[in-house]
């Protein structure tokens, strides 16, 4: 698997070095320079697959001329060891629950996928440690120090905005300790990436650091993240109709993954990327220019990002701004559609969406409205306990379950080292620990 810089696609490396140095020398992000195509025969047997064994064999067509199947049954067999469920929750709107694993959010496949991998190429070549910089809006923190906690020979610190993740969200990033380290940064979002990017391109931080990443930056995330469209595709019953796939979007990882596979030949025929009022790609779909902003603070936090980073991996692999528009459409919902999509569809179809599926059910249920012939399929990408402030303004206590490791979780001590939004701070916190 070779992948080129989207900042100069003659600078080409093998899928270990990305996924060790996440981030190419000129800022650009990896992307792969073919993208394997699935034979529609081929598609129909892998469809049969239980969910694990079909991991297996999607990994295979991406990193088959590196490993055998055995060594990659070794790598990930096991890894993506929870469901992926199709719930159908009304006639033409099913949900795909992809917070089953053990940090309940959609992130564990990633997460999870690129811990293995990850370990498996740096202790083969050093014995040092290499250190996994990570920004968060909420999931992927918990899920990369779910996935990574006590991985040898790696050391992982966490950039999260101060009062812009839930109390749940929190906890899970900022209590196991151990190899992971969680940094409360006074900002927002955008400045941890920022920051974490700055660190990745400094000669004097890189001069005692091996420094990853475990963001959607790392190609490693993404590959994972588009099995569970094959998963979430197997099980939807068509009836000859179109199929869309509704994304709620942040960073635009999720939705990156999505197109992936359907350029491996999943016949998706539409996506939905839905936002909340950070709607930088929304604009650009009506208006053709792309105007990063500054992220504004919602109910679904982990998709608080005004300048997306994955849109530059969507431009590289997707070019033409009409080929987008005939693929992508945009929608952006408020908080106060946000609570009130929650409460109807609690109430009406008795099912419970977090704030950011609710975003995903608003922005589907709109499309289907004006589009007949489409099964939709919404991507609810965390468990709604996770959000309970959120969840508590609009359906009452009892309706939303709160798992046993939540309540043990929220019993345990936070701890985290409080920065500041400037990179500086981080500079001179990263070289006191050198």
């Amino acid at each position: 698997m070779i992948l080129y810089s989207t900042a100069d696609k003659t600078h080409q490396v093998a899928f270990k070095q990305a996924i060790l140095h996440s981030l190419a020398p000129n800022k650009g992000l990896y992307v792969p320079v073919e993208i394997p195509e699935i034979q529609k025969g081929k598609l129909e047997d892998l469809l049969k697959l239980p969910f694990q064994e079909m991991v297996v064999q999607l990994t295979n067509y991406w990193l088959g001329n590196e490993f055998t199947i055995g060594q990659l049954e070794r790598l990930v067999g096991d890894v993506l060891d929870f469901p992926a469920p199709l719930i159908k929750v009304t006639e033409n709107i099913s949900s795909l629950e992809l917070w089953h694993g053990p940090s309940m959010a959609f992130k564990d496949f990633g997460a999870r996928f690129m811990a293995s991998f990850m370990s498996y190429y740096w202790q083969q070549q050093n014995d040092s440690k290499l250190t996994v910089l990570v920004a968060t809006s909420g999931d992927t923190g918990g899920a990369v120090a779910a996935g990574f906690y006590n991985v040898p020979s790696i050391d992982v610190i966490i950039l999260y905005p101060k009062g812009r993740v839930s109390d749940v969200q929190e906890k899970q990033l900022t209590t196991l300790g151990n190899n992971i380290t969680a940094l409360e940064v006074d900002g927002t979002f955008d400045d941890c990436q920022d920051m974490v990017k700055a660190a990745f391109s400094d000669p004097r931080l890189n001069a005692y650091y091996n420094f990853s990443s475990a963001n959607s930056i790392n190609i490693a995330r993404l590959i994972p993240q588009s099995f569970y469209y094959f998963e979430g595709f197997k099980q939807l019953d068509l009836y000859d109709r179109s199929c869309v796939f509704c994304v709620p979007s942040g960073n635009f990882g999720n939705l990156t993954a999505g197109l992936i596979a359907q350029q491996m030949g999943l016949p998706i025929d539409r996506f939905i990327a839905a936002t909340n009022l950070n709607n930088t790609v929304p604009r650009y779909l009506q208006t053709g220019r792309y105007e990063p902003m500054t992220s504004i603070k919602t109910l679904s936090n982990a998709m608080d990002v005004g300048k997306p980073s994955n849109f530059e991996r969507i431009i590289a692999l997707f070019p033409g701004f009409e080929g987008l528009r005939d693929l992508i459409s945009g929608h952006v919902t408020t908080d106060t559609k946000t609570l009130a999509c929650i409460k109807k569809v609690y109430e009406e179809h008795g099912y419970l969406l977090d704030p950011h599926g609710a975003v995903a059910y608003d922005a589907l249920d709109n499309f289907l409205s004006k589009h007949d012939g489409y099964a939709g399929v919404l991507l609810e990408t965390a468990h709604p306990c996770k959000f309970l402030d959120v969840m508590y303004q609009v359906v009452d206590r009892d309706s939303v379950p709160i798992p046993n490791k939540v309540r043990k979780l929220m019993d345990r001590n936070k701890v985290a080292t409080p920065i500041t939004a400037d990179y500086s701070s981080f500079y001179s916190y990263l070289m006191d620990q050198r």
